[in-house]
């Protein structure tokens, strides 16, 4: 290790993740920079998970596998592995098992954080398979207001929380609450980033800096191919965070914007899902826990605009129809 460079605490939690594992771990070896240490939490793996990692440690001292004696969901892995962080780590880094860092991930994400003290977390371009996200930032600011980023980003202007794996964390952010990522909202990593970013300044470096795969396997695609449960998760942010980032005209014109979008979506899906009760029943007790109980006249406005649409439109229908059959 080098000592004169801040230990960076890298962080994999694990389940059944042996078809990308090796590929992950192999972009933490290879990194330019040389003082970290690697945690590997193994949530249960019914596949070769834990093999793979255990081949690893042996040969590699940084890194250290914790094996969960208990199968927990997703967001209690991560703050299990945010609790295995060693005391001297100034900075901690996720890497999501099915996705990789470039060799200079660490390095330059590093640089901008002691730079730059205000900083607490550092983000960058990354590769969301084939195409570039996390863009918007004009060049070169690799400094930016905690509160100008989340109010950016709740009006939809930008979105530079993309993954988990996108973020360098200063670890004294992780350390001032037991559980890091809110429980047990899939969203937990982006409350967690609204709520750090209120006391500390945004930084980011203007190279693609990480790889984050997308493919089937993932919670979040599964539930955001199935019902777009992300709606949910966007309005509880909004709800959560905009009295705190935005204006109260910004945030009143937001929420209605993103409510109109939601009963539309709504509307849209009406008749088009064959598992429409559990359909339903996401979204209508996910609008009840959110004191957002639904609305039949929001629904029935958007409805008699789809219907609108679909008379109107009967060409575009019918290829939406034919589309939603064939998939």
């Amino acid at each position: 290790m080098n000592c004169s460079e801040p230990l960076v605490t890298v962080l994999t939690p694990v389940y059944n993740g042996e078809r990308y594992l090796r590929q992950s771990i192999e972009s933490v070896l290879g990194q330019t920079y040389s003082n970290w240490e690697y945690i590997i939490v193994n949530n249960c793996s019914t596949d070769q998970s834990l093999e793979i990692t255990q081949s690893y440690a042996a040969k590699e001292p940084r890194i250290r596998i914790r094996n969960n004696e208990h199968f927990v969901d997703v967001m209690r892995n991560h703050n299990i592995a945010f609790q295995e962080i060693s005391p001297q780590s100034q900075y901690c880094k996720v890497v999501q098992a099915d996705d990789w860092l470039f060799p200079n991930c660490i390095s330059e994400m590093v640089k901008i954080a002691e730079a730059n003290p205000t900083v607490g977390i550092v983000g960058s371009y990354c590769l969301d398979n084939e195409r570039v996200k996390c863009d918007g930032l004009p060049y070169p600011s690799t400094v930016v207001s905690g509160c100008d980023i989340c109010r950016l980003t709740l009006l939809g202007q930008i979105y530079l929380f993309w993954s988990p794996t996108a973020l360098l964390v200063c670890s004294d952010l992780v350390r001032r609450s037991e559980c890091y990522y809110g429980e047990p909202q899939l969203h937990g990593d982006d409350e967690a980033t609204y709520e750090a970013l209120r006391y500390c300044d945004f930084g980011f470096v203007h190279q693609v800096l990480t790889y984050i795969r997308r493919h089937d396997e993932t919670v979040t695609s599964r539930s955001a191919r199935r019902f777009n449960a992300m709606l949910l998760a966007k309005l509880d942010l909004l709800l959560k965070f905009g009295p705190v980032y935005l204006s109260e005209t910004e945030y009143r014109e937001r929420l209605s914007g993103q409510m109109k979008d939601y009963y539309r979506f709504l509307a849209t899906n009406l008749f088009r899902l064959s598992d429409r009760r559990e359909f339903w029943d996401l979204h209508v007790k996910g609008l009840e826990s959110l004191g957002q109980p639904l609305s039949k006249l929001c629904l029935t406005k958007e409805l008699c605009l789809e219907v609108a649409d679909i008379l109107l439109n009967p060409k575009r229908t019918a290829k939406t129809l034919l589309a939603s059959v064939l998939k």
